[in-house]
C-alpha cells in the first residue's frame, strides 16, 4: 500500500493515546482503533508511521505490529494467549542440560542458573533439571505458579512476552526480560547459547547467521516494546 498521508500526529483519547494519519484514526487489521497504553509506546509507533516513505512496510513496523496484535488478538482472547505462553513452563529450555562437553556444560550452568534463580526467588518455585531431551515434568506448584503470574498481565505486555518467550523458548526468560531482571541482549544469548557454542566450534554459516539475526531483531523489538510500556 502507498503512503497516503501526510501528517503523523498522537492524541489523548480515552485508555491512551491514538495514532492518528491528517487527523483520521489509525485502525487495526480488525478495524479496532490503535490507542496506545503510555505516550511513550505512542510516540514510538507514530514514528514507525512517520518513517514510511513511498510505500508502507509492515515488516519495518514491528511496534505497530505488536500494538494491532495486543488489540486484536490478546484482549479478544486472553485465556488462550495465557495458556500458549504458559504451556512453555512446563518445557523451559534453561531445565534441559547438556551432558558434555564440560566447557558447554560449565557456560550453561553460568548463564542459565542465575534465571532459573530469579525464577525460583521470585515465584518461591523449583525446578527439575534435566540432561538430554527426554521430557521432565517440573512440579505441579511450580506450574500452577508460573500461570497465575502469566494471567496476571495485560494484553499490551503479554503479546510482548509471547513474542519473548516464542523466540527463547523460555518463560523464565520471557518473564525476567518483563520485570527487567535481564537485557535483551544477554537473555537472547542465553536462549541462543548452544547455536553460539556451535559456531564457535564450527564457524558461521551465513544461512543460519541470518536466521539468528532476524530473530535477534524481532526479540529486541519486543524488549522495546515492553521498555516503551513504563
Amino acid at each position: 500500500m502507498k503512503r497516503f498521508y501526510k501528517q503523523v500526529s498522537i492524541e489523548p483519547v480515552d485508555g491512551g493515546h491514538a495514532i492518528r494519519l491528517d487527523g483520521r484514526a489509525v485502525k487495526t487489521p480488525a478495524r479496532a482503533e490503535l490507542v496506545l497504553p503510555t505516550i511513550a509506546l505512542a510516540r514510538a509507533v507514530a514514528a514507525e508511521w512517520e518513517a514510511q516513505v513511498e510505500a508502507i512496510d509492515p515488516a519495518s513496523m514491528r511496534l505497530t505490529g505488536l500494538a494491532n496484535a495486543a488489540i486484536d488478538k490478546v484482549a479478544a482472547d486472553h485465556d488462550t494467549f495465557v495458556r500458549d505462553v504458559a504451556v512453555y513452563g512446563e518445557t523451559d529450555l534453561l531445565c534441559y542440560r547438556a551432558d558434555g562437553p564440560e566447557p558447554l556444560v560449565e557456560r550453561q550452568i553460568a548463564l542459565w542458573d542465575p534465571l532459573l534463580a530469579w525464577a525460583k526467588a521470585r515465584y518461591a518455585i523449583d525446578f527439575v533439571l534435566a540432561t538430554g531431551i527426554i521430557h521432565r515434568a517440573q512440579p505441579a506448584e511450580t506450574i500452577a505458579r508460573l500461570t497465575a503470574a502469566v494471567r496476571d498481565i495485560d494484553p499490551f505486555p503479554l503479546v510482548a512476552l509471547q513474542r519473548l518467550v516464542t523466540i527463547s523458548g523460555s518463560l523464565v526468560i520471557g518473564l525476567a526480560m518483563l520485570e527487567g531482571a535481564v537485557d535483551a541482549r544477554a537473555a537472547f544469548d542465553a536462549a541462543h547459547l548452544d547455536e553460539l557454542w556451535q559456531a564457535e566450534l564450527w564457524g558461521e554459516d551465513w544461512m543460519a547467521t541470518d536466521a539468528r539475526d532476524a530473530r535477534r531483531d524481532d526479540f529486541e523489538a519486543a524488549a522495546r516494546f515492553v521498555a516503551l510500556l513504563v
